[in-house]
């Protein structure tokens, strides 16, 4: 909904009168000839209803307003496609259980929570009730088990964006069948998720879900090279891809990725201590911008941020030397070392102090990079 959007002639009469008789008196409003009349707030039209719990922003109460009356609530449930009960630090799995069949309209649900409160029935209402929707945040939710994801796969098909880092209770076989039936996942956290994220999940992520662009499989160290090959294979959409703490992989994942996933902007490979120079020389080679011929200069300052890699983590890379490094960051132009942007991480590899990007010799350019990233 569009706060910004002004209030339509007939909306402000019906408004102005609803101030009115809900204080001393109500007065008639006029409107190409017509009067129009409200006697109290049940009576709001549907889009200045909506327009109303737009303008107020806060989720809690627009859940409020949803039980005023049936009107209300019907307005509401077509009418609200994006909330977020991350606020509720109590009996969130009542409060989700209670609403599901409201607002069946959803398309970006929150469920986020700062302690455990989520249980199976409340994602299983939300599957049975919200069929549209497309982005669901459940992390941290430790009391889940496979029954939600299963739950998701049959309820709500057409998820593209779904984050469940830190849910831990998750099988592989339970991600296995959730990606089967959505296979429109463009965004998966896996974060921590240690049983579900394994090799056989990444195959069918890889299988079933070709147009993935950002993955996190963080500290889900059961991961090796065959599970990344398979994910770079499939999946050649790949925008960012985090492999903090996967400790099994080697050079032949960072290879596989550099060949198969031309369009990857972020790569996190934090405390992968089996990572050597090869993986750094591979994406060096793959750069697309060195594949032109081009050097730094002949790049176009409006493609200079958006071409190749801009952010890589290697901290904790304790097998890398600084040529190999220094040859990834002089082939990506996006990558700095500058205090002002720092998006190649190099902390804790004591050996990498010397690597440094253009801005260091020209500092200028970093001036000009920081105006451009501002700009967009």
């Amino acid at each position: 909904m569009d706060s910004t959007k002004p209030l339509s002639g007939e909306l402000n009469d019906s408004f102005d009168t609803l101030m009115v008789s809900s204080g001393m008196e109500s007065r008639q409003a006029q409107n190409a000839g017509t009067e129009t009349s409200l006697t109290d707030w049940k009576d709001l039209p549907m889009e200045l209803l909506l327009r109303i719990m737009s303008i107020v922003g806060d989720d809690r109460v627009v859940i409020v307003a949803s039980g005023v009356c049936t009107g209300w609530r019907d307005a509401l449930g077509w009418g609200v496609a994006n909330l977020s009960l991350s606020w509720c630090q109590d009996h969130m799995n009542d409060l989700v259980i209670s609403l599901a069949h409201k607002f069946t309209k959803l398309q970006v649900l929150s469920l986020r929570q700062i302690r455990p409160q989520l249980e199976d029935s409340g994602v299983e209402a939300v599957a049975n009730y919200c069929h549209d929707l497309r982005e669901l945040d459940l992390s941290r939710s430790f009391r889940l088990s496979d029954r939600s994801l299963y739950a998701l796969a049959h309820g709500c098909p057409h998820l593209t964006k779904l984050n469940i880092s830190g849910c831990s209770n998750f099988s592989d076989a339970a991600l296995v069948f959730l990606t089967s039936q959505c296979k429109d996942l463009k965004c998966l956290n896996l974060c921590g998720c240690v049983r579900a994220a394994s090799d056989r999940a990444l195959q069918a992520i890889a299988c079933n879900c070709g147009q993935l662009q950002s993955l996190n499989l963080g500290w889900c160290d059961s991961i090796t090279d065959k599970g990344v090959t398979s994910l770079a294979s499939g999946c050649p959409e790949l925008r960012a891809l985090d492999l903090c703490g996967c400790v099994l992989i080697t050079d032949e994942s960072v290879v596989a990725l550099a060949d198969g996933c031309p369009h990857l902007r972020s790569l996190g490979l934090y405390y992968c201590q089996n990572i050597t120079d090869r993986a750094m020389y591979s994406l060096a080679a793959n750069s697309r911008v060195r594949s032109q011929g081009r050097g730094w200069g002949a790049v176009k300052s409006k493609d200079r941020d958006r071409d190749g890699l801009a952010n890589l983590n290697i901290s904790q890379c304790t097998a890398l030397t600084p040529p190999a490094v220094q040859a990834v960051c002089d082939s990506f132009p996006a990558l700095h070392t500058c205090p002002e942007r720092h998006s190649l991480i190099i902390s804790r590899c004591l050996s990498l102090t010397s690597v440094h990007c253009a801005c260091v010799l020209h500092p200028h350019r970093a001036g000009r990079a920081i105006l451009s990233n501002h700009a967009y």
